[in-house]
């Protein structure tokens, strides 16, 4: 599927109506549940609307900082930040998704919320940096995948006003930033905001797909190998093509007893998980 995504901006202020706390990203679900008739399907949960920040914390020297978001029928995310003299870092995940959901989760055999804590993949960041990753990272536990990109956050933020200097995730390259996907909106806990469609202009003819190898490996073992030209066509306000080039996409997954996912990933604004 090609999924509408959305941004969440939070703003978390102090006592004194200063920022404390800022976060900007993007974030998707995929969870593996099981049906009344013990199979399993796959679901995605994405940001719509309605996305509230209740329960998010400052934090200080003592007390670990908390950002946390709410949407969508009972489901929650959050990460807590903890600091020291010199660096902060995200330290663990809490993702929260409610079965009773019956849009997202149809004949859940298992009802109600269901959390999952994972450890952050965030190394340290110096105080008074921003973080920075525009690319894809996955967060994977309990037939649960976590997916974020175009991430902005600064904890412990000093005197109210966000730092100009960046820090990088290893994925993104100083000298160029993946641009936005064309179908995605904005929400911010102030306003909703959808992007613009691009201008009607007639689309350029667009060449075939360059063929390439993907395969996943166990030790020394193949176990999962696909040779195909790749070609998304998004039909919205105009029909939009997006050719998948082997030569810049990398690959990840995993092969397990009874399933296996190949996910491919071009770094810019193409995720593709099958």
């Amino acid at each position: 599927g090609f999924f509408q995504s959305y941004a969440v901006e939070v703003d978390v202020k102090d006592a004194s109506n200063a920022t404390c706390l800022y976060a900007k990203w993007m974030m998707r679900f995929l969870i593996k549940y099981e049906t009344n008739s013990s199979d399993y399907r796959n679901a995605t949960l994405n940001l719509l609307s309605n996305v509230t920040h209740n329960g998010s914390v400052c934090g200080n020297d003592t007390q670990a900082a908390l950002l946390a978001v709410q949407f969508g029928e009972g489901h929650s995310w959050s990460i807590n930040f903890t600091k020291t003299n010199e660096t902060y870092q995200g330290d663990f995940i809490t993702f929260t998704y409610n079965t009773n959901d019956t849009a997202v989760f149809p004949d859940a055999k298992r009802k109600g919320p269901i959390t999952i804590v994972v450890k952050d993949t965030m190394g340290p960041v110096e105080l008074n940096n921003v973080f920075v990753c525009h690319n894809t990272d996955f967060l994977e536990a309990e037939n649960v995948t976590q997916i974020f990109w175009n991430v902005t956050v600064q904890a412990f933020v000093q005197n109210g006003t966000i730092g100009k200097k960046e820090s990088r995730c290893r994925a993104d390259t100083p000298t160029s930033a993946p641009t936005v996907p064309p179908t995605i909106a904005n929400i911010t806990t102030a306003s909703t905001t959808t992007l613009s469609p691009a201008p009607t202009t007639a689309p350029k003819p667009v060449e075939n797909p360059v063929t390439g190898n993907y395969s996943l490996k166990i030790g020394n073992r193949t176990c999962l190998l696909a040779n195909m030209g790749l070609q998304l066509n998004v039909s919205q306000d105009k029909p939009l093509l997006i050719n998948v080039n082997p030569k810049t996409t990398s690959v990840d997954g995993a092969c397990g007893n009874t399933t296996a996912t190949l996910k491919l990933n071009d770094g810019n604004s193409t995720f593709i998980s099958f």
